[in-house]
């Protein structure tokens, strides 16, 4: 996203999510200054500029729905917000610290080489975790049916040369999330 897009998308995220919230009557929570809350906007702004208008307006429809404070009538905190917006519309773009730096240290190395890499993205695009071992461990084991038909695809096209239709858009999507994930720990992924 260039910097034209970004001041866009931060005027979006103002237009269609901010303001209407304020409008409703929501205030900024009682912990913050002006300044701090106007920082906290600002940021969120900044954060959300890549989401598009349907899923600002969900967004706005579910912190409608959450608000903070004893009377519940609160602007709920940032933090909150881009945890919504992630399972909303999940940012497309490059990887957040924590993702890159998973897949450069040796257990998101191992999941590229053992083709799980692709469900450990998932897991890390909606928990925001560090994985402890048995964390890895589930995501593995979850991973069983995606290794066992990627080696059945694998030995077929091998024999065969070719796979059906479904199979093969199967084949592409997967070795794209592969390929995704090389390059996030390479660190080709911005």
């Amino acid at each position: 996203m260039n910097s034209e897009e970004q001041a866009q998308g931060e005027k979006r995220v103002l237009r269609l999510l901010v303001e209407p919230l304020k409008r409703r009557g929501l205030t900024k929570t009682s912990t913050l200054t002006v300044a701090q809350f106007d920082e906290m906007i600002e940021g969120m702004c900044q954060k959300l500029a890549y989401m598009s208008d349907a899923s600002l307006m969900a967004l706005e429809e579910q912190a409608a729905a959450n608000p903070s404070g004893k009377d519940r009538d609160r602007f709920p905190i940032a933090n909150l917000i881009l945890q919504w917006a992630a399972v909303i519309q999940p940012p497309d773009g490059g990887a957040s610290p924590l993702i890159q730096a998973v897949f450069a240290h040796g257990v998101g190395q191992s999941a590229i080489t053992e083709g799980w890499a692709p469900e450990l993205l998932d897991h890390l695009r909606k928990n925001r975790n560090w994985p402890n071992n048995w964390t890895l461990g589930k995501i593995r084991d979850g991973a069983d049916g995606a290794l066992r038909r990627y080696r059945d695809l694998q030995g077929r096209l091998a024999r065969e040369g070719e796979l059906g239709p479904v199979d093969c858009d199967w084949w592409d999507r997967r070795n794209a999330a592969l390929q995704r994930c090389r390059e996030i720990g390479e660190g080709a992924a911005a």
